[in-house]
């Protein structure tokens, strides 16, 4: 596979986000699915795998660990902080944001253990807690990175003003959030920072949460747990509207020789070459369709006719409800 720098390392154009093995699109795959997807991925030329404290509550760090322990010289291993599972105290786990130093220095601890690893390649503040200065949180990954623990720092969410503010206090490797067609925040201000400052970006949901694949047609669909439930984008009546969007994207992968999402992915990657998009998915057929992406060459008149079909201008309801927004730092239209 082509590849690309992401801070100090070369890894695989297309990365692999392992969410969705273990968590907010409903069940968890079994582990043995899950085991398939990431040994398939591994095997088709990946070299970066992103997971996350949050993910399945620990859940996805103890799969892609047991998984991945014998091939850890084989690939690049991101993981986040800031943003975990904590017992309440009467058995349920709830989600918290807290980016203080001690607790990112536990964390971190804790997913090493879970990854069954001596350290971490790139480790992201999943969230910048707000009630934490940017520069405290980022000054403990710092200390995390002279101890050897961690190799280098990325940033989730984050508006370029932090990204700024962070970058001051250490390098920052790579910045990631959501990007793709119909969610453009990035475009705004992040984009650039990250080329002024030399931060790769790590792009997220790269096919829209399923939508950009096609083949979501019905949001009654989604199990109850799912968290695109949530989403005012696929709320029915928004969805709908979203949905005539398609017809003329399709047209467009067919016209050059894609599928839908293989013609999402493409976008991102002929945007930039420090972009990095990590698909997730639970599908060895879809795994298989995705990575093809990276030898699609697109014109510039493709580029700029997907650009004017799908954007935050045609795009019916906001990418994430009103508390979700709230624990974001991003730019917004």
């Amino acid at each position: 596979m082509h590849q690309r720098q992401l801070g100090p390392f070369s890894v695989s154009a297309l990365g692999l986000g392992c969410m969705n093995l273990s968590h907010a699109y409903g069940a968890p795959v079994s582990p043995e699915q899950g085991e398939r997807v990431l040994l398939s991925a591994l095997d088709a030329g990946v070299t970066l795998f992103d997971t996350a404290a949050l993910y399945g509550f620990g859940a996805n760090e103890t799969l892609v660990g047991r998984v991945m322990k014998s091939h850890r010289q084989k690939f690049i291993l991101a993981s986040k902080c800031g943003m975990q599972g904590v017992d309440r105290g009467d058995g349920k786990v709830v989600r918290v944001i807290d980016g203080r130093p001690a607790t990112i220095r536990k964390t971190c601890e804790d997913s090493l253990r879970r990854l069954q690893t001596d350290f971490i390649d790139l480790y992201y503040l999943h969230r910048w807690d707000k009630n934490v200065p940017i520069e405290d949180s980022v000054g403990a990954l710092s200390d995390l990175v002279q101890k050897g623990y961690i190799r280098s720092i990325g940033l989730s969410e984050v508006s370029a003003a932090t990204l700024r503010k962070a970058h001051a206090v250490h390098p920052i490797a790579a910045v990631q959030t959501e990007y793709s067609l119909w969610t453009r925040n990035p475009e705004i201000a992040v984009l650039k920072a990250c080329e002024d400052l030399g931060v790769t970006f790590v792009a997220y949901s790269p096919v829209a949460r399923g939508f950009l694949c096609g083949q979501l047609t019905d949001v009654s669909v989604l199990e109850t747990q799912d968290i695109r439930r949530t989403m005012p984008r696929f709320d029915p009546e928004n969805y709908a509207a979203n949905l005539k969007l398609l017809p003329a994207f399709q047209k467009i992968a067919q016209e050059v020789g894609a599928t839908p999402s293989q013609l999402a992915l493409a976008w991102l990657l002929n945007k930039s070459k420090t972009l990095i998009p990590i698909p997730g998915t639970t599908s060895l057929s879809h795994l298989a369709e995705d990575l093809e992406a990276a030898d699609l060459a697109l014109s510039p008149q493709v580029m700029a006719t997907l650009d004017a079909l799908i954007n935050q201008n045609t795009v019916s309801g906001n990418r994430y409800n009103d508390q979700a927004s709230s624990e974001v730092d991003t730019e917004t239209f």
